[in-house]
C-alpha cells in the first residue's frame, strides 16, 4: 500500500524458494545483530542469544570498539527478521536474493555516522533517498553525486546499523521498468571527518572523567597533611614552653609542643639570643622521661600480676581436672563398673580420656611458664660465678625432687594399673559373652595406657639420670671455683706481707706518705696520667673528656672516683670556669710545676 507517509510498511510476501546455504544465510543476519529467521520464520540456530545480538561461541562486540558508543544499542524492534519487499511513497525495495553471500562492507571507522549509498537510480532524487533512509533515523545532511551515489550522515551511530541493512536491495521508482528508473543499493560505512572529530571529542571527554574520577578516589584514600608549624617568636616560644610544662603526658597540647620544637630544632631556630629558650624548653622535655619510666614500671607490675593471676587460675585449674580424672579412675574399678551399662561405660572412658589430654595440655602449659620465669630469673641473676653456680644447683636440686615425686606417683599409677588388670584377667572367666567385648576393650585400653606410663617413665629416668649428671658437674665446677679463690686469697695475703716487710725496710718514708693525699699506688698512677693526659692538653680538658681517656685503659674508672682524688691535690691540679651562660664549662689545668715551687 502507498498510503502511511514516511512510515515503513512491510508487506509479507511467503517466498518458497529452497535455502541451499543456510549457514549464509545466519552469518549475514548475525553480522547485522538479528536473530536468524528462515524463510517461514522459525529460528535457524536454537543456540542464539538474542541479549548479545549475535551467535554463541562469536566473541562478542567490544562497547569500546571504534565507532560504537559506552553501551551498544539495542536490536530495534522494528526492524524485520527477514528481509521482504518495502513499499515506500514514490518507489518500492525488493530483497535480495537469499541464496547470495551478504555483501561486503569496508572496516568500521571510529565514531562512523555517514555511510556511503551506491548504486542509485539515474532519475533518483534526494527526496527519494530521504524518504528510503528516513526510516532508519534522523538524517543531517545528504550529499549526491551524479554518478548515482551519494553520502548520508545520521545523527547517531546506531542508525547506520539500520542503513546497512538495506544492502543489496533492488530499488523501482513507481511503477516503471526503464533501466533509468531501477538500481540496486549497495550501503558501506564511509569515512568522514566531522565522525572521526565528534568521536574524539568524545573519547577525550570520557578520559577527563575518568581522570577527574581517579583523582577523586586518591583524593579519598589520601591521608591527611599535618598542620603547619608556626614560625619561631618570643611569643610562641613561651606558648610551647607552657606545653611542654603540662602535667599529662599523652596530652595533644605536649605532642603538638614537642613536635614544634622539633621542627624549630631542624630549621636551625637555635642561635646565641635563644639558645636558653630553647635549653629551658628541652629540659621540660627531658622531664617527662622519668615520668615515662615510672608509668612503663606501673604497666610492666600490672603484667607481672597479671601473669602471677593466670598461673593461680591455671594451677587450680589444674587440681580440678586431677580431682576430675581420679573420680573417673575410681568409677573404672571393679566395684563400680561392673554396675554401669555398656553406653554409660563407654561414655566414662572418652571423658576419662578427654580430661586426661586437656590436663595434660595445661600441665605444659604451667610447665612452660615455670621454664619461662626460671629463665627470665637466670637472666637477671649477677654475674658473680659463686651465686650463679649456688642458684643453679638449688634449681637442679628442686627440679630432681620434683622429677622424684613425678617418678614416685607414676609408678603408684602403674602398680595400680597393673593390679586393674590382673583383676580383669581373673575375672575374666567369670563374666558372660556379652561382657568380653567390654573387658577386652577396656584391656587394650589398659594396656595402652600401661605402654604410655612406661614410656613417661623411661623418659623421666633418663631426664632424672641427666638432672643428676649436671647436677654432679655443678658440683665439680663449684670445688674448682672453691680452691682457686682460696688459692687467690692465699697468694695475695703472701705478696701483701712481702710488700709490707719491704716497705718496712727499703721506705720507710711511706710512712709519711700515709697522711699524704695519694692513699694506694692505684691512685699514683692516676695521677701520673692525669697528669700526662693535662700537659699535653695545656688549655685543660673538662672532667667527662679525662675520663673518657681513662675509660679507655680501665673500664671499671668512674668519674666520682677521679674528681675527687684531682679536688685533694690542689698544689697539681686546678678547676677553672671558662665560657659564658649556656656554654659555661668546668675545665681542670696541670699546676704541678708551680705547686712545686709552692711547696
Amino acid at each position: 500500500s502507498a498510503d502511511g507517509g514516511r512510515n515503513l510498511s512491510l508487506d509479507s510476501i511467503p517466498m518458497g524458494l529452497p535455502m541451499s546455504d543456510p549457514a549464509a544465510w545466519t552469518t549475514a543476519m548475525n553480522n547485522l545483530g538479528m536473530a536468524p529467521m528462515g524463510m517461514t520464520g522459525q529460528p535457524l540456530l536454537p543456540d542464539f542469544d538474542p541479549a548479545l545480538g549475535m551467535m554463541t561461541g562469536i566473541p562478542p562486540i567490544n562497547p569500546m570498539m571504534p565507532g560504537l558508543g559506552i553501551v551498544p544499542p539495542p536490536i530495534p524492534p522494528d526492524m524485520p527478521a527477514v528481509k521482504e519487499i518495502i513499499h515506500c511513497k514514490s518507489c518500492t525495495l525488493f530483497p535480495p536474493n537469499p541464496h547470495l553471500p551478504p555483501p561486503a562492507t569496508r572496516e568500521r571507522p571510529p565514531g562512523c555516522k555517514t555511510v556511503f549509498v551506491g548504486g542509485l537510480p539515474e532519475n533518483g532524487t534526494e527526496q527519494i533517498i530521504m524518504e528510503v533512509f528516513e526510516q532508519c533515523g534522523e538524517v543531517i545532511a545528504i550529499r549526491k553525486s551524479k554518478k548515482n551515489f551519494c553520502h548520508i550522515r545520521f545523527a547517531e551511530e546506531f542508525m547506520v546499523d539500520k542503513a546497512l541493512y538495506l544492502s543489496g536491495y533492488r530499488i523501482r521508482l513507481g511503477s516503471s521498468t526503464d533501466k533509468k528508473d531501477t538500481g540496486r543499493l549497495h550501503v558501506d560505512f564511509a569515512q568522514a571527518r566531522d565522525d572521526l572529530y565528534e568521536w574524539e571529542c568524545k573519547q577525550r571527554m570520557l578520559a577527563r572523567e575518568e581522570r577527574h574520577r581517579r583523582r577523586l578516589e586518591e583524593e579519598r584514600f589520601r591521608p591527611p597533611s599535618p598542620p603547619p608549624v608556626v614560625h619561631y617568636s618570643d611569643h610562641e616560644c613561651s606558648i610551647v614552653a607552657e606545653k611542654l610544662k603540662g602535667k599529662w603526658f599523652y596530652d595533644t597540647k605536649f605532642l603538638e609542643a614537642i613536635q614544634t620544637l622539633l621542627t624549630w630544632i631542624e630549621r636551625g631556630e637555635v642561635n646565641r639570643r635563644t639558645a636558653n629558650n630553647f635549653y629551658s624548653m628541652i629540659q621540660s622535655a627531658n622531664s617527662h622521661v622519668r615520668r615515662l619510666v615510672n608509668e612503663k614500671a606501673a604497666h610492666e607490675k600490672e603484667m607481672e600480676e597479671a601473669k602471677e593471676k593466670f598461673k593461680l587460675a591455671l594451677s587450680g585449674i589444674l587440681v580440678q581436672f586431677e580431682q576430675i580424672v581420679a573420680v573417673y579412675h575410681s568409677a573404672s574399678k571393679q566395684k563400680a563398673w561392673d554396675h554401669f551399662t555398656k553406653a554409660q561405660r563407654k561414655n566414662i572412658s572418652v571423658w576419662c580420656k578427654q580430661a586426661e589430654e586437656i590436663r595434660n595440655i595445661h600441665n605444659d602449659e604451667l610447665m612452660g611458664i615455670r621454664r619461662e620465669e626460671e629463665m627470665e630469673m637466670s637472666d637477671e641473676e649477677i654475674e658473680d660465678p659463686s651465686e650463679m653456680k649456688e642458684t643453679e644447683e638449688s634449681a637442679l636440686v628442686l627440679q630432681v625432687e620434683a622429677l622424684k615425686e613425678e617418678n614416685d606417683s607414676l609408678r603408684w599409677q602403674l602398680d595400680a594399673y597393673r593390679n586393674e588388670v590382673e583383676l580383669l584377667k581373673q575375672e575374666q572367666g567369670k563374666a558372660s559373652r556379652d561382657e568380653d567385648t567390654t573387658k577386652e576393650q577396656q584391656m587394650k585400653l589398659l594396656q595402652q595406657a600401661l605402654q604410655g606410663m612406661q614410656k613417661h617413665l623411661l623418659k623421666v629416668q633418663d631426664e632424672y639420670k641427666k638432672r643428676e649428671a649436671e647436677l654432679e658437674k655443678v658440683r665439680e665446677d663449684k670445688l674448682k671455683i672453691e680452691t682457686l679463690l682460696e688459692n687467690l686469697k692465699e697468694q695475695e695475703s703472701s705478696t701483701s706481707r712481702v710488700c709490707a716487710c719491704s716497705q718496712e725496710k727499703e721506705c720507710p718514708v711511706e710512712k709519711t706518705l700515709s697522711n699524704s693525699p695519694v692513699k694506694s699506688e692505684r691512685e699514683v698512677l692516676l695521677v701520673g696520667i692525669i697528669s700526662t693526659f693535662l700537659h699535653v692538653h695545656p688549655f685543660g680538658a673538662s672532667i667527662e673528656y679525662i675520663c673518657s681517656y681513662l675509660q679507655r685503659l680501665d673500664s671499671k674508672i668512674c668519674t666520682a672516683e677521679v674528681e675527687v682524688l684531682m679536688t685533694r691535690l690542689q698544689n697539681t691540679f686546678r678547676q677553672e670556669l671558662s665560657g659564658v651562660g649556656a656554654s659555661l664549662e668546668k675545665r681542670w689545668k696541670f699546676c704541678g710545676f708551680d705547686g712545686l715551687k709552692m711547696t
